[in-house]
């Protein structure tokens, strides 16, 4: 697993001088320039309990410990690059048509890797694909803890108030296995909040699947072997593995360890970036990169009751053709995605080898880019960002890098 805790080794040199290694050493960063760091707050047993999940995070799986048959990665943080977003090349591709027949050719998702003895999935021909970048997996236990109340509030599907701007939730049904006293669990329609489209409820399922379909390793919670029909399902032997081949707990301690991420913290207020926080609200932008919400009650009492600063409303909103992947999921469209939050920039590139991939599929190398690859509801507020002047886009784009 890459770790982002970066230590620095004094190496004695011929007539350097010892106290010269005082210069040399690199100590560690801030908490708040880490995606890996716990949140602020815990008690002993927490801590504990994300130490766990961190090694369960970055556990890499091999064929006798049931890897396959078929995957993409062989470990969570081989997608989430120290915790943050995913590069190009760990990119995950959905088919974009009906389910039914989406898995008779090997969908939803396309699995790239086998293991010895298996064979892997390859894009049917003549399919329309999405392909999507692995989102950032810090403060996913802060967004959990927003109330359904106060997320939805931002929603006017209509547009009732003439904004042109009609983001909506996407509610969507959670898994079988899912307990109603789990955030996003029970029986009946449910708030979506993780995943490019808000089309999973609760971070057990998210997780669950992610194990399932990423890595091909069965749990308690789903248990069948995920195979490859475009096989016949001749290579399901090639699995030496018994399933299920990790419990409960362990998917629940990685559960655990992603609940209590702290996102990375903003950079300091400079005249530029607060020139530019007032163009973010002033040309439209924070009609959807909403700024802040307030969690509400939570089991993680360091998660209760605190300021979440993401700039997203978690809501779907139609972004035009050129974004369109016309894959449904839930309740999103094809055209509709899920509000991204814009924390965590400030960072980004230090994870990615200095590197930025940005929108869901990665194609936008800059925030300039980002920017103008909005359409639909975006569109206006495109259109009066590349009406900026060039001290003013500059400066909207300065503030939203430093977030």
């Amino acid at each position: 697993m890459e770790r982002s805790y970066r230590w620095g080794v004094c190496i004695p040199v011929v007539l350097v001088a010892v106290t010269a290694c005082d210069f040399l050493l690199t100590g560690p960063p801030d908490d708040g320039d880490l995606f890996d760091a716990p949140i602020p707050g815990l008690t002993t047993g927490e801590l504990a309990a994300f130490v766990r999940g961190d090694e369960g995070f970055g556990r890499r799986f091999s064929p006798a410990e049931g890897l396959g048959p078929i995957f993409n990665q062989a470990a969570c943080a081989d997608c989430h690059s120290g915790d943050g977003r995913g590069r190009p090349e760990q990119a995950l591709t959905r088919i974009s048509i009906g389910s039914d027949l989406a898995l008779a050719l090997g969908g939803p998702q396309i699995q790239d890797k086998a293991i010895p003895g298996a064979q892997p999935e390859v894009v049917p021909d003549g399919v329309d694909i999405s392909v999507r970048l692995p989102p950032p997996v810090f403060g996913t236990g802060l967004i959990e803890a927003i109330p359904v109340a106060s997320i939805v509030a931002n929603a006017d599907e209509f547009d009732a108030d003439g904004d042109g701007i009609s983001g909506r939730p996407n509610w969507v049904l959670p898994a079988d296995f899912v307990p109603a006293d789990e955030p996003g669990g029970g029986t009946g329609l449910q708030l979506g909040r993780f995943s490019r489209k808000a089309q999973v409820s609760s971070l057990l399922e998210q997780i669950s699947a992610a194990y399932h379909q990423d890595m091909g390793i069965t749990s308690d919670f789903l248990p069948v072997e995920n195979r490859n029909p475009q096989a016949g399902g001749a290579t399901a032997a090639a699995d030496p593995a018994p399933d299920p081949e990790i419990d409960a707990a362990t998917v629940r301690a990685v559960v655990d360890y992603v609940r209590m991420l702290a996102p990375p913290a903003p950079g300091d207020d400079t005249p530029q970036r607060l020139r530019g926080s007032e163009l973010f609200t002033q040309i439209g932008c924070e009609s959807c990169h909403v700024r802040e919400f307030q969690t509400g009650p939570s089991s993680v009492a360091a998660l209760a009751n605190q300021r979440v600063v993401l700039y997203s409303d978690l809501l779907l909103h139609d972004m035009g053709d050129e974004l369109a992947d016309n894959r449904p999921d839930g309740d999103a469209t094809g055209r509709e995605w899920k509000t991204l939050p814009l924390w965590g920039l400030r960072v980004a590139r230090e994870f990615l080898n200095g590197d930025l991939f940005l929108m869901h599929d990665g194609r936008a190398t800059t925030i300039s880019q980002a920017i103008e690859l909005h359409g639909g509801e975006a569109a206006t507020a495109r259109n009066a960002f590349l009406a900026l002047s060039a001290d003013d886009r500059e400066a909207l784009l300065e503030f939203v890098r430093s977030r």
